[in-house]
């Protein structure tokens, strides 16, 4: 086994703890990666919030980072190679949505890079919050050249969390798109929506972010409390991508959705509720997505590296995890928090606890 330290977290509540986890030997396909930097994912929180008594968890599912090392059957990568790694690491490989490349919709569901279950050997998979991580070839991708690997982590969850129904309703220049909420997954929808050339919106409870709006390169700033203006913009866009993880009501952002568009909600992943009249109304479609398969990833990564799409990030060492989260947890980002993982180099701030295998 290859040992590596990582940030584990249990049901205490204590903050995270400085420990040594084992990653597998490398199998005939494999890579393993030198993490230089991991997102810090709501999905992280609500890992590390929701542990069962008696439970612990490495979290972390989108990074960069270096290949340190190569199975006897790799082909695609070389030791020093610079590569980003999502939330999803291995799928059955043969069902509908896999042959189709969609491999976040696998049958028999996908391994998560942390929680999950490795399809040959049955353990459970300990996430990014590390400084080693070993994985499958083809759930690996190469990191464009010039991309910022710090700011390029996040593109491997939210990024194309919002690219791949972008693609599916075929944003182009001819678009009109509006996006919900201004977060950590909005903004990066706005990002690629300017960069696919569609005239761009983004509603906001708050005027206040008209000037984030703006730098993000959006075309016009709509405030969803302005009753006259929402009625004034019915029937308008042709995608809506709602991002607000808060529960709200739909319709809203239905009434503002073109004849025969889309609204693509993203952001909350409870239970909703929707009147089927404001999708009777102009034969509107309500549609979601969740990540996204090893295909559109990689074009992602290519349309970021020909267009310089990067997430707006705040990079802090992983020594400060705790605050970190806690400030995902308030809100308190623009627009992703980002852990530089080299300082689990050095000697252990916390000290080190015993091997978690």
């Amino acid at each position: 086994m290859r040992e590596t330290t990582a940030w584990m977290f249990d049901d205490t509540g204590r903050g995270g703890r400085r420990t040594t986890v084992a990653r597998r030997d490398l199998r005939d396909d494999d890579v393993a990666v030198r993490i230089d930097f991991c997102g810090v994912c709501h999905t992280d929180v609500h890992s590390i919030d929701g542990l069962a008594a008696g439970g612990s968890v490495v979290p972390g599912h989108e990074f960069t980072g270096t290949v340190v090392a190569v199975g006897d059957a790799v082909s695609t990568f070389r030791t020093g190679d610079t590569v980003a790694v999502g939330n999803i690491v291995d799928s059955c490989g043969i069902c509908a949505h896999c042959r189709a490349g969609q491999e976040n919709w696998c049958h028999e569901f996908p391994t998560l890079t942390y929680g999950g279950t490795d399809r040959r050997d049955g353990s459970t998979t300990a996430g990014a919050y590390a400084r080693e991580y070993v994985v499958r070839e083809g759930f690996c991708h190469p990191l464009p050249d010039g991309l910022d690997p710090a700011a390029a982590a996040p593109l491997l969850c939210a990024g194309v969390t919002v690219w791949e129904p972008l693609r599916a309703a075929g944003v182009d220049s001819t678009s009109r798109v509006a996006v919900a909420g201004l977060g950590g997954l909005g903004h990066l929808a706005v990002k690629f929506a300017v960069a696919l050339g569609a005239r761009t919106t983004v509603i906001s409870r708050s005027a206040d972010k008209a000037e984030d709006a703006r730098a993000l390169g959006a075309d016009d700033l709509l405030v969803s409390t302005d009753e006259e203006r929402m009625a004034a913009a019915r029937d308008t866009f042709d995608v809506v991508i709602d991002t607000i993880s808060a529960e709200h009501q739909i319709e809203p952002y239905l009434r503002v959705t073109a004849v025969d568009g889309v609204l693509v909600q993203l952001g909350h992943l409870g239970p909703m509720s929707v009147d089927t009249l404001a999708l009777l109304v102009g034969r509107k479609r309500l549609s979601s997505s969740g990540s996204g398969g090893l295909r559109s990833t990689r074009e992602m990564l290519a349309f970021c590296g020909e267009h310089g799409v990067l997430a707006d990030v705040d990079v802090v060492p992983s020594a400060e995890v705790d605050a970190a989260l806690s400030r995902v947890r308030h809100n308190d980002v623009r627009y992703r928090m980002v852990l530089d993982m080299s300082d689990l180099d050095m000697p252990g701030v916390h000290g080190e606890v015993e091997a978690a295998r």
